[in-house]
């Protein structure tokens, strides 16, 4: 049901109890009814692209999600905690909405392997973040970090991490010991200097610092001409 400017979901749908996939991604939707809590059959959902400022708490009854929850590019400025029971997700992308922070809840989706969160205004992520043990991708571009939760640092799956157009004033130290990152997009925040450890990241193949406030140029910083010794790319 993509692209038909529905401006709301017909009720017929939520009789479709066998449905698996459903997309409803650019319909000019403003709501979406708790009805669709019945639909338990649901792997992959849709709903992005439309004009929600809220989504139903009864979303988190749909624990046989297991590939995809798609919520961006509407204009959210909380989840429901209920979220947190979607045990079995591996993709959520809530990015390009208006939310001030992550619920907590949403740390206990185990499998999730890819977060999308680019363009809200985060300030902070939930401290227990590191218990997303198989994440391998999270995206948090555009948003208004100034650190990281300590917990990240037991994200040993994450191999690309996107935190382009933040607040940071340092490269976060939860980063240190990653063993499997590959990419680090860091441009357009405040960082000066490099940390001695980041050619300690033995999977690190491109380190992105553009348009950052770092004091000495990329060519001439030990940290930087180390990780270009062993193969990193630094782009500066």
């Amino acid at each position: 049901m993509w692209r038909r400017r529905l401006g709301a979901v017909p009720e017929s749908v939520w009789d479709r109890r066998d449905l698996r996939v459903l997309i409803l991604a650019d319909n000019d939707l403003t709501d979406v009814s708790p009805a669709i809590g019945g639909l338990g059959r649901l792997t992959t959902l849709d709903l992005g692209h439309n004009a929600l400022t809220e989504v139903p708490a009864e979303l988190g009854e749909l624990t046989g999600l297991t590939g995809c929850l798609y919520l961006h590019d509407n204009r959210l400025t909380r989840l429901p905690d209920a979220l947190g029971r979607l045990t079995a997700l591996r993709l959520l992308n809530v990015g390009d909405n208006r939310l001030t922070e992550l619920p907590d809840s949403l740390t206990r989706m185990a499998a999730l392997v890819e977060l999308r969160s680019q363009h809200n205004e985060l300030t902070a992520l939930p401290e227990r973040i590191g218990d997303l043990a198989n994440l391998r991708e999270l995206w948090l571009k555009g948003n208004r970090l100034t650190e990281l939760p300590a917990s990240l640092s037991r994200l040993r799956e994450l191999r690309h991490l996107e935190l382009r157009d933040n607040l940071l004033p340092e490269v976060p130290a939860p980063l240190a010991g990653l063993p499997l990152l590959r990419t680090l997009d860091l441009r357009g925040n405040r960082i000066g200097s490099l940390p001695p450890w980041l050619p300690e990241l033995p999977s690190l193949e491109k380190l992105d610092l553009r348009w950052n406030d770092l004091a000495v140029d990329p060519g001439e910083d030990p940290v930087a001409v180390a990780l270009e010794r062993r193969g990193c790319v630094v782009v500066a």
